[in-house]
């Protein structure tokens, strides 16, 4: 197994604050946006977006929220071993807001179908977008694209990109890991 580095920290800085002018440019001062990070290891991402938002632009009334698309997804009982669920925290309703998902990557798509599906109990956003720190673009099952990207990358289906966060891992980096 071979494991190279894609990302360090200090280049996912720069990309998170790329990453949150582009949300400013968008929606402003998030009076109607909610940032919903995607259980497990987008609310990381989503987290980290909002602590800049808030403490480097002064963007103060963001609501933000976690939402687990375990139960959702299609491939729910595929999988060898059993998925355990993760914790959903939205303490708002998303009817009429631009709701924006936040991944660390975006694979095949069926994640972010899931989310569209589990979304859909937190009420009717008017409009949803997605952001992802890592875009792997040629391996899409479904036709998902993401409207910010902090980078896109070309790597083969036996190929695993690996989002390691401070909060989680210790330090912030992303891998390329051939199995």
């Amino acid at each position: 197994m071979s494991k190279k580095i894609l990302l360090n920290s200090k280049e996912i800085y720069i990309i998170l604050h790329r990453l949150a002018c582009q949300l400013i440019e968008n929606h402003n001062n998030f009076e109607n946006t909610v940032l919903i990070g995607i259980q497990p290891r987008g609310i990381y991402l989503a987290e980290r977006l909002v602590s800049i938002l808030k403490n480097d632009y002064h963007i103060s009334n963001i609501k933000s929220g976690q939402l687990d698309i375990t139960f959702y997804r299609d491939d729910f009982r595929r999988r060898e071993a059993p998925l355990e669920a993760n914790k959903t925290n939205i303490n708002f309703i998303v009817e009429d807001k631009n709701v924006v998902f936040i991944d660390d990557v975006l694979f095949s798509g069926r994640s972010i179908r899931a989310a569209l599906t589990a979304i859909q109990s937190f009420g009717r956003p008017s409009d949803i977008e997605l952001l992802v720190l890592i875009d792997r673009r040629f391996s899409r099952h479904l036709p998902i694209q993401p409207d910010y990207r902090g980078r896109q990358v070309d790597v083969i289906n036996e190929e695993k990109v690996t989002v390691n966060w401070k909060e989680k891992d210790g330090k912030d980096a992303v891998y390329i890991i051939n199995n």
